[in-house]
């Protein structure tokens, strides 16, 4: 060959190896099925992870192990930042489990328990004492979780709202005039941390078990939050929370029910996130058994069908906004747009 044409040959490899260093990782979300709690995986491009809840205690380990499973197929050998919402066995109950099983960095959380009695006392001093392990870091809202390579903004945290709106947010909310409030919410649902995740243009919100009231204080008479594009329905799709003035205020492109067989997916909240502006797919972890058919989405929109497996739903997002979920257990996805300069 020509020493011309090998000159050639080595400036055009020269040039290729930076554009292809230059394509971005994805952000990567992993549903976790700890039958009706919450455990969710976030895979920052950076490879940083932040884990949010840990499902129950007991069962031999089962949460722990799925997490554990779930960590290891992303790539995960650690979680940097573990974000507990709230004190309630379905969300923090399984943390001594996982922290013997792997390296926990920093535990994050909104504070002391606000509940009384022997077994909320008996769920926080083993989380404390696990917390004692690590970092600890104590949010309120308007702080960031500060995970290499995506924003995390606490927008609630303690009972309160952020103060001040996202970026896109603040825009006067129609919905508050119909709202009807509940009973207050003495409980740990109503302190849950609640965090939204933005990477570039791709937006998903998790407000843990936020409850009814609290809701509203995030997006009335001004909605502080603007719009998503992935909603994780708050409190596994009871109806104590998953107010239609926050979830149709939201506008979410997707929703993400983490019910349990038994547990969530009531009808009246169900309702709400189909019913909401814009939504072009519900999927669920599982199957809820008191709804009925009416009530569920169509079976490849879910991942478990029964308490028999466990399989997790994955989304797989980009900075032009574009997103796609998987069903791992029998692998439909479905992929999701970028957005437009002119999008929401």
């Amino acid at each position: 060959m020509p020493k011309t044409m090998i000159a050639i040959f080595v400036a055009a490899a020269l040039i290729s190896v930076p554009v292809a260093s230059q394509v971005q990782k994805p952000l990567d979300i992993h549903f976790i099925d700890v039958e009706g709690g919450q455990a969710t995986l976030v895979v920052s491009p950076s490879g940083e992870s932040m884990l949010v809840d840990t499902g129950w205690p007991g069962f031999d380990g089962r949460d722990a192990d799925r997490i554990v499973a779930a960590a290891r197929q992303a790539g995960v050998s650690k979680i940097d930042y573990l974000v507990i919402t709230h004190y309630h066995t379905d969300h923090a109950g399984g943390v001594p489990q996982l922290a013997a099983r792997m390296p926990v960095r920093t535990f994050v959380d909104h504070g002391p328990t606000v509940e009384q009695g022997d077994a909320p006392a008996k769920l926080f001093t083993a989380y404390t004492e696990t917390r004692a392990k690590g970092r600890h870091l104590q949010v309120k809202p308007g702080d960031k979780i500060p995970i290499a390579g995506v924003d995390v903004q606490v927008v609630a945290a303690g009972g309160d709202p952020i103060a001040q709106p996202l970026a896109g947010g603040g825009a006067a909310n129609p919905l508050c005039a119909q709202f009807k409030a509940k009973d207050p919410d003495p409980s740990e649902n109503a302190r849950s941390v609640g965090t939204v995740i933005t990477f570039g243009r791709f937006r998903m919100i998790d407000l843990g078990d936020l409850t009814w009231n609290k809701e509203y204080d995030l997006v009335c008479p001004n909605n502080r939050l603007g719009t998503v594009d992935v909603y994780l329905t708050t409190h596994h799709g009871l109806d104590q929370s998953g107010a239609p003035v926050i979830v149709h205020a939201l506008h979410p492109r997707v929703a993400v029910m983490n019910n349990g067989a038994k547990k969530g997916g009531s009808p009246a909240a169900w309702q709400v996130v189909r019913s909401s502006p814009g939504l072009e797919d519900l999927w669920q972890l599982h199957y809820a058994v008191d709804a009925g058919r009416d009530h569920n989405v169509p079976e490849p929109l879910i991942a478990n069908m029964d308490e028999s497996t466990s399989y997790g739903i994955r989304i797989s997002a980009r900075a032009d906004g574009s997103f796609t979920v998987t069903n791992g257990r029998n692998g439909q996805s479905k992929s999701y747009g970028a957005k437009n300069s002119g999008s929401k």
